[in-house]
């Protein structure tokens, strides 16, 4: 009994915290196949998290609060579309300047709600469904973001490979040079792109605080929008493949929770790394089948070819 209350709580647990790095990861497949690089997804994904909060906090509305996250989300993003696709400014640094950014600015204005509780996304159980022995809490028994995570990736997917805009940005993600002859205009598909992606990432990000926590503290999204950016790696840039890495990040890390809960015989430091150690090891050994997958347009962010 008790191997299969600790394996439940591994699989409802790996669904619970993989929700908000599929949904930074989706949007980041997006930018990347507009052949953008966002670094900055952790602070996207802060700002979205505190700013869904306040909101739901001052109003009593988390669906307020999920439609501020993601308008937060997109608005913060385009300050790195102004710098790299107006300003043609390095793409690593920005992102690294909004990741930054979004650090500090969550931590100022979110000083004043530090610790404090809210009622957010509560679990919406599945009629009948709810009750199945051992399935039921594992899939039917979550919040609304959770619910719709699988449909969502299934729409990504079917935007960028079945839809006219899709095609038109990964024809910017390829070459801009070429999408710019072939009368498309570049820059403003990069901006839609990087507004996509921000409004994804702050859905990520007010996840973790109007679900996952109910509440707000700093830097609480602990590294999830670096390892999005690993996952759109091992998902070879397509949204469908960055579900299977989103569950397994999110797999490890609550198998690790399980574990310390436990009281397992490990120090708790070493559980810690364990999800990140997964992630480094998954891109070791997915290197160059993923290389090959690569936009080209991004072989000149990453190795400054031309």
């Amino acid at each position: 009994m008790a191997n299969v209350s600790f394996v439940e709580g591994v699989l409802t647990g790996s669904i619970q915290s993989s929700t908000s790095v599929l949904y930074a990861a989706l949007g980041e497949v997006i930018l990347e196949r507009a052949g953008i690089v966002n670094l900055g997804v952790e602070g996207s994904m802060l700002m979205g998290a505190v700013t869904g909060f306040m909101v739901t906090k001052e109003t009593g509305s988390p669906l307020l609060g999920l439609a501020a996250a993601a308008l937060m989300g997109g608005l913060f993003n385009l300050i790195l579309g102004y710098l790299v696709i107006s300003r043609k400014a390095n793409q690593l640094a920005s992102g690294l300047a909004l990741m930054f950014c979004g650090l500090g600015l969550s931590a100022l204005i979110g000083k004043p709600y530090v610790g404090q509780l809210i009622t957010g996304l509560n679990p919406m159980p599945v009629p009948f469904l709810a009750d199945l022995p051992f399935l039921g809490r594992i899939l039917f028994q979550h919040d609304l973001l959770i619910y719709a995570m699988l449909p969502l990736a299934g729409l990504v997917w079917w935007v960028l490979f079945h839809t006219r805009w899709g095609l038109s940005l990964r024809a910017v993600g390829e070459s801009v040079t070429v999408a710019y002859a072939a009368g498309l205009r570049p820059a403003m598909l990069q901006y839609q792109a990087v507004f996509a992606g921000g409004v994804l990432a702050g859905l990520g990000g007010a996840h973790l605080s109007l679900a996952f926590a109910q509440t707000w503290s700093e830097g609480m999204t602990s590294g999830r929008g670096f390892i999005a950016v690993a996952l759109v790696i091992f998902a070879a840039w397509h949204p469908l493949r960055a579900v299977l890495g989103a569950l397994l990040f999110g797999g490890a890390l609550a198998f690790q929770l399980q574990l310390q809960a436990r009281g397992a015989g490990i120090s708790p430091f070493l559980l810690d790394m364990l999800p990140y150690l997964l992630t480094l090891g998954v891109l070791l050994f997915l290197r160059q089948g993923r290389r090959n997958a690569m936009p080209e347009g991004l072989k000149a962010v990453f190795e400054g070819t031309s």
